[in-house]
């Protein structure tokens, strides 16, 4: 049996239409695809959950055993949609059983989840459907204008545009025109810090994992705050350094990280101390992740602290020393000890992987501690 699956990564369908994923069967993916063009007459997804029914209908006229099924995501695109289609895919799999599968999608965005799908069973086409559009500058222009209005594109355009004006608007109303620019630098730095890595979604994540456990209990929520306040207290101690410090500018930043590293490094073990012992008390053994976490906070911090006190060296401020050997080879050795430490998580993490792959899983246990 073959598998038509079709893709709405960012759930229109949920939210324009009040459908719930995953759709399964012939009639259901029609009713749910008439839905959503009467909710959104200008969606694609219509378009493509018809396009796999008609190749559903293909398959079934050449004498092939065929299921057509859509699945959906997120608003939020991104690893927490992904991480939703790939359950509905799971449950889809388990209610039919099937042989391979098409991948029916209206854009390059459904088929990222290529690798999802393929991970589980073997894909033997994708068809991309494409939607005819009048070729004209007021259709253009009115594409341009109707895409805008879509939340995902809106945030990622509108959004660096306005942080732009806005802050060189403030700064030359008030004469600082050179601290503006340093400050929009900054700000679209973090803006796309935020975006190329998802730090929204792991912020927000973070958040509900530490409400979940506050309330089971669990001991990770502790040591959560711990870390945060070691952290904070790397501030401090930085900040003290910073402030007590006379010469040029890049001094007093080197003296303010030399201070907080440690702390930093110190609050990153904890957390990860936290997350284990969590997982111990769950599954009744330490996750595999965890050794290469603190291998790898371990090589970063001492790759971060052997630079600035080579920095430090440079600048003729200090720097490390231990046990008489001076300062340029003692960083030099801890910059080639970070080193060692970075490589040796990358070779820890693939020794891991590998051995997940000829192991049998353990069953988990969805209990809170």
């Amino acid at each position: 049996m073959r598998l038509v699956v079709c893709v709405d990564r960012d759930d229109d369908l949920g939210r324009k239409a009040g459908i719930q994923g995953p759709v399964l069967g012939r009639a259901s993916v029609i009713e749910a695809a008439t839905r959503l063009a009467v909710a959104d007459p200008e969606d694609a997804d219509p378009n493509a959950m018809f396009a796999a029914v008609r190749l559903y209908d293909e398959l079934m006229a050449a004498g092939q055993a065929a299921e057509v099924c859509v699945l959906t995501g997120s608003p939020k695109v991104g690893r927490l949609s992904d991480q939703v289609v790939a359950e509905q895919f799971d449950l889809v799999l388990q209610q039919v059983k099937v042989d391979g599968a098409h991948l029916v999608s209206d854009g390059a965005e459904d088929e990222f989840l290529f690798p999802i799908l393929a991970s589980r069973i073997r894909i033997d086409g994708v068809h991309r459907v494409y939607i005819r559009q009048s070729a004209n500058i007021e259709g253009t222009y009115y594409m341009v204008v109707r895409a805008l209005k879509d939340p995902k594109l809106r945030s990622k355009t509108i959004l660096p545009l306005a942080l732009v004006l806005l802050v060189l608007g403030i700064s030359a109303g008030a004469g600082l025109l050179a601290w503006g620019v340093i400050i929009l630098a900054i700000l679209l730095g973090i803006y796309l810090v935020f975006w190329t890595f998802d730090v929204d979604d792991a912020i927000i994540d973070s958040i509900r994992s530490a409400s979940t456990d506050l309330r089971q209990g669990s001991v990770a929520f502790g040591f959560g705050l711990l870390a945060i306040g070691i952290v904070a207290v790397g501030f401090d101690s930085g900040y003290r350094s910073y402030a007590h410090l006379t010469g040029p500018a890049l001094n007093h930043f080197l003296a303010f990280f030399n201070s907080a590293a440690i702390w930093w490094i110190v609050g990153a073990l904890v957390w990860e101390v936290g997350r284990a012992l969590r997982r111990y008390l769950v599954r009744d053994r330490f996750p595999r992740s965890f050794f290469v976490a603190t291998t790898s906070i371990l090589g970063v911090g001492a790759l971060a602290y052997g630079v600035i006190s080579l920095l430090e060296y440079l600048q003729g401020i200090g720097g490390i020393t231990f046990g008489g050997l001076p300062t340029l080879p003692m960083s030099v050795l801890v910059i080639a000890g970070g080193l060692g430490l970075g490589i040796g998580a990358g070779i820890l993490q693939q020794r891991l992987r590998a051995n997940v792959g000829t192991s049998v899983p353990e069953p988990s246990s969805s209990q809170g501690v």
